[in-house]
């Protein structure tokens, strides 16, 4: 029987009593789906799952992402892409930089394809006098928002704010990766796109802060200089430490996590003999944004 047992931390739950490598129950599926809309992040110990049997589990909850042909996947599953620092013969066998700030994936796509959650599965985790390196933190954009001024929540009620994928990706460049540069027909693929700056959750029916340093250049209607001053307000808002969780990997942990109520955060605090791997998921929310998919399946 499933199990679902949050933490002491403003995001997070321990879930047990299931089997990963199985498809989803209707029921298991719909008490997943209320955690995540709850608790925000999801740690499922001790399940070293296949890619495949990763790219299975995501599926149920809406389309995968195809990464572009730049980031390194699974060879036969091409959904599930590699995130390691690990050099075999010459080249790193995945990402070694991916989310390496604060963002929530996808928002550069339009409305239901955005993201919708990541699953990630820990091969190698790095260590260092006995303590895990390599942690994920999350920050709670629904907490955030609650906690809003009654005059902000007002004044930006309907406001949108344009997100851009290339801001991201030249920002990578600028500190350094090694990612090649966008070519013009790559960045032409992915036009800025506009969401609201606050979101309504598909599944908790509450607000959200949808707005994120990595992929937001503005906010529509404001002059530049206000625009920024809004942003890094927001920014700074989403980061106070009251709103924040970290996860420390552990060999065997399988985390999923809700794009649309959270940031989260690669930390970088290892070295490169330190070996670090990963597998993934991105899921689009195609499903989620359907009221008939949510009420069906949270009716299970």
């Amino acid at each position: 029987m499933i199990r679902i047992e949050p933490g002491n931390e403003v995001l997070g739950a321990t879930v047990s009593g299931v089997d990963l490598r199985q498809p989803l129950s209707k029921g298991d599926f719909a008490a997943l789906l209320r955690a995540l809309g709850n608790h925000g992040v999801l740690r499922f110990p001790d399940q070293l799952i296949s890619a495949a049997e990763l790219k299975r589990m995501s599926g149920q909850f809406g389309e995968l992402q195809m990464l572009s042909t730049s980031t390194l996947n699974e060879p036969g599953v091409p959904e599930v892409s590699i995130l390691s620092n690990i050099i075999e013969n010459g080249r790193n066998i995945g990402v070694p930089d991916a989310g390496q700030a604060w963002h929530t994936d996808m928002t550069y796509n339009a409305a239901g394809k955005q993201g919708f959650i990541n699953a990630l599965v820990a091969y190698a985790v790095p260590m260092r006098d006995g303590r895990p390196l390599g942690a994920t933190e999350f920050t709670n954009t629904r907490a955030a928002y609650d906690d809003l001024p009654d005059d902000i929540k007002q004044r930006f009620a309907d406001a949108t704010a344009l997100h851009d994928y290339c801001k991201y990706w030249d920002m990578m460049r600028d500190r350094g990766s090694q990612r090649p540069a966008l070519t013009p027909a790559q960045r032409a693929e992915k036009p800025p796109v506009r969401h609201p700056v606050f979101l309504t959750h598909p599944i908790s029916g509450r607000k959200v802060i949808y707005v994120n340093p990595a992929y937001v250049e503005s906010i529509d209607g404001l002059a530049a200089d206000e625009s920024r001053r809004m942003l890094d307000y927001f920014f700074a808002h989403i980061l106070k430490p009251g709103y924040r969780y970290v996860h420390r990997w552990q060999v065997r942990d399988v985390l999923i996590w809700d794009h649309l109520g959270t940031w989260h955060n690669a930390v970088a605090d290892y070295a490169p003999h330190e070996h670090r791997l990963m597998k993934r998921c991105q899921v689009m929310a195609d499903r989620v944004f359907d009221p008939h998919f949510v009420r069906q399946a949270l009716a299970a």
